[in-house]
């Protein structure tokens, strides 16, 4: 009878102890949607190097942010744009010290990729409604999602937003959007280069000139709330094993990198 109560009460010992040793080896990370392919192969690289495992939200950086604003846990925040890294700052939610421009990107149009539409020129005056026919336009969100305000910015430049503003399916996220070209519902889109990169089911039909739109810059920062073991990953993340993973999916490294 002895033994039964030792037994059960070792067992109670080892279930409390169990999910906290758990939480300890795992970093929770906020990304934006067009990250996953990349950050999930530089996550499983950090993985195999230390056994920390990781909890990974993908979605609008915009989403991401004010999430972490009303109290969500997360450790690291990575955001496509630094309107929303500013945002974050301003609400004292990340370690503003260890915020770095971690990665640069492009924005492209896109089109399925059976589409007879090819080899855009895309230049002041380009006449993208005219281009996009009947069918919708998709992009991020132009009023919140980053490349949605970067794919506006660029139309305003060359003259065809208000012209193609109609047209336009707004959606949640990049990946929401390149989704909607994919399976054929827009017949354009507007995504990072790296986000066409790993999608089968478009086709690059036109790059947006870098000084159509502000720099495309991804930060990336502690959270006010990280566990210990983030800074070590945040360093990783400067090293020249993550930026050869990085720059695979056409990602730009801004930084002089560690080795």
């Amino acid at each position: 009878m002895y033994r039964i109560a030792g037994l059960f009460t070792a067992l109670l010992m080892l279930a409390s102890l169990s999910p906290a040793s758990a939480e300890d080896k795992t970093i929770t990370v906020f990304a934006a949607a067009s990250m996953k392919n990349a950050l999930d192969e530089v996550d499983a690289a950090y993985t195999a190097k230390t056994g920390i495992k990781f909890s990974v939200s993908y979605a609008a950086s915009s989403v991401l942010a004010k999430q972490i604003e009303q109290g969500a846990p997360a450790d690291v925040f990575v955001s496509a744009d630094t309107d929303w890294m500013d945002y974050a700052s301003s609400k004292k939610t990340i370690n503003e010290a260890s915020r770095v421009n971690l990665l640069g990107n492009s924005i492209v149009l896109i089109a399925p990729k059976d589409s007879e539409i090819n080899n855009v020129t895309i230049a002041q005056g380009f006449d993208l409604a005219k281009l996009a026919g009947d069918g919708r336009i998709a992009t991020g969100d132009v009023k919140s999602v980053p490349v949605g305000k970067y794919a506006k910015a660029a139309l305003e430049k060359l003259g065809a937003w208000q012209a193609a503003e109609p047209k336009f399916a707004m959606a949640e996220s990049v990946r929401a959007a390149l989704t909607l070209v994919a399976r054929g519902e827009a017949n354009l889109g507007i995504v990072y280069s790296t986000d066409a990169k790993v999608e089968p089911g478009v086709k690059i039909v036109g790059t947006f000139p870098a000084d159509s739109h502000p720099a495309i810059i991804y930060p990336v920062a502690a959270t006010t709330t990280a566990k210990g073991e983030t800074n070590d990953y945040l360093a990783f993340l400067r090293t020249s094993a993550a930026k050869t993973i990085l720059e695979k999916y056409g990602f730009k490294f801004l930084i002089s990198p560690t080795t």
